[in-house]
């Protein structure tokens, strides 16, 4: 009887990673595309200052992992030339670690994985030995997810500890408000959540939305582009309907009012009361006391812009957007708040406590 697999959020595969790292186990990351393989195996690389070789194995012959052969004149014999994609000894002592990754695994034909056998288990292939700090990952999307993949042979599918990964909006969030993400898209999906992913191998969509694609539209909102381009580079990036609903949001959520002024105090009751935008106004205002702190050296003053924040928050919000507000503030940038110095404190906590301890359990 078939079962469905086991998944992971992608801070549970980091947490596994990082015993599978200490342990020299290979590990093979599963998931559909854009939910982030790549970009935790290369996060955790340098959080742990190593290096990352990236191997694409879809795009290499056998050869490129056993070598060429050549004559040895010295000892009259065939010889091996090991491939210089794969870390020295020399290169290796650089480095507190370095991570071998075999991105895309299962495009790699038969006959490639076939010659990666004897690597991932035994550490070696022929007289070439993998350095005692090289851990090895391989990632690829799962055979139902449209891409070019080959089933994997059991042997080597047995070499490897499995893990598959799947779109989690909460550690989504986290990873995007401490990277910065543009407000608008965050705002968006934390009010869309069912829009961070709606990949469906079976729609013949070029685009959809992924964590990845989302990073995209990020990034290209920078700048003052026409509204109509914006729109066509947003629906090339996340999908036509998406792009028609998240467009809507941001026009919404640009009548909001500016975060620093909510902060400063001069503006003290939200007027445009469209759910969605809402969102994008509390991140922005997350954004913007955590960048306050950064550069306000007058605790008191900062503490003044944090007293208007959970104010501003309580008259106006929903329990759900002011609990995601602290939350965010609270857990995400630690940000360093003295009860004593927050005229608001009591209250808030008195409304809101037990929702916050639930929300960072």
């Amino acid at each position: 009887m078939a079962t469905e697999n086991r998944t992971v959020t992608s801070e549970e595969a980091r947490v596994a990673l990082l015993q599978c790292f200490n342990k020299k186990r290979p590990v093979f990351l599963w998931g559909p595309p854009g939910i982030g393989k790549s970009e935790l195996v290369e996060s955790i690389t340098n959080e742990l200052g190593g290096a990352m070789i990236d191997l694409r194995l879809g795009q290499m012959d056998p050869t490129d992992i056993r070598g060429i052969p050549f004559y040895n004149k010295d000892l009259g014999l065939m010889d091996w030339a090991p491939p210089i994609d794969l870390p020295s000894k020399e290169f290796a002592a650089q480095h507190p670690v370095v991570v071998l990754f075999f991105d895309e695994m299962n495009s790699a034909a038969p006959s490639v994985q076939a010659a990666a056998y004897q690597l991932i288990l035994n550490r070696r292939v022929g007289k070439y030995v993998l350095p005692d700090n090289v851990v090895m990952v391989a990632a690829g999307n799962r055979e139902g997810d449209k891409g070019i993949t080959f089933k994997m042979p059991s042997p080597l599918a047995n070499r490897f500890i499995h893990l598959e990964m799947r779109p989690d909006f909460d550690a989504w969030q986290r990873w995007a408000v401490t990277k910065g993400v543009h407000k608008d898209v965050v705002g968006y999906v934390s009010f869309a959540k069912q829009d961070l992913f709606n990949f469906d191998p079976k729609d013949s969509s070029r685009a959809f939305a992924t964590p990845r694609s989302w990073t995209f539209v990020s990034e290209l909102l920078e700048g003052n582009l026409p509204t109509n381009i914006e729109t066509d580079l947003v629906a090339g990036t996340v999908g036509e309907g998406t792009a028609v609903k998240f467009m809507a949001h941001r026009k919404v959520a640009g009548q909001m009012p500016n975060p620093r002024e909510v902060l400063e105090g001069k503006v003290k009751e939200l007027k445009v009361k469209e759910i969605s935008a809402m969102y994008s106004l509390t991140i922005s205002m997350c954004y913007e006391l955590k960048d306050l702190k950064d550069k306000e050296a007058d605790k008191d003053k900062w503490h003044e812009y944090a007293d208007n924040f959970f104010k501003f928050m309580m008259e106006n919000f929903t329990t759900e957007l002011t609990v995601m507000g602290a939350r965010v503030a609270l857990t995400v940038y630690n940000l360093p708040f003295v009860p004593n110095k927050l005229k608001t404190f009591d209250e808030f906590h008195k409304r809101f406590g037990k929702y916050i301890v639930q929300a960072v359990a």
